[in-house]
C-alpha cells in the first residue's frame, strides 16, 4: 500500500516563500513520475507541477512557472515543491501523488494521493 505524507504547508504572507515534502512509503519510489496538484475552496483540483521518475524531466502549470520548483530525493523517497513569490491566488490544498504514466497533467494520470497540506498566502 502506498502511502504519501505532505508537509510543510502553511500561512505566508505575499510575496514569501514555502517549501512543501511529500514523502512516499510502500512502493518503489525511485519508479514513478510524481506530481503536484492543488485544490482552493470552491474550486476543482487542478495541476501545478510535475517530475519525472529520474528528475530530469520537469512540467509546470503556466500560472506557477518561474515561482515554484519540484525536485526529488529518490534517496530519501521525497519530492519537494519549492514555493517562492507567493501570491494570494496560491492559497489552496497541495496534494501529492503517484504517477503511473510519466510527467503529465491530468489527475487521472495519477493513482496515489496524499492527504493534502494547506498552503495560505495573506495579502
Amino acid at each position: 500500500q502506498v502511502q504519501l505524507v505532505e508537509s510543510g504547508g502553511g500561512l505566508v504572507q505575499a510575496g514569501g516563500s514555502l517549501r512543501l515534502s511529500c514523502a512516499a512509503s510502500g512502493r518503489t519510489f525511485s519508479s514513478y513520475a510524481m506530481g503536484w496538484f492543488r485544490q482552493a475552496p470552491g474550486k476543482e483540483r487542478e495541476f501545478v507541477a510535475a517530475i519525472s521518475w529520474s528528475g530530469i524531466s520537469t512540467h509546470y502549470a503556466r500560472s506557477v512557472k518561474g515561482r515554484i520548483t519540484i525536485s526529488r530525493d529518490n534517496a530519501k523517497n521525497t519530492v519537494y515543491l519549492q514555493m517562492n513569490s507567493l501570491k494570494p491566488e496560491d492559497t489552496a490544498i497541495y496534494y501529492c501523488a503517484v504517477g503511473n504514466q510519466g510527467v503529465a497533467t491530468t489527475s487521472t494520470s495519477y493513482d496515489h494521493w496524499g492527504q493534502g497540506t494547506q498552503v495560505t498566502v495573506s495579502s
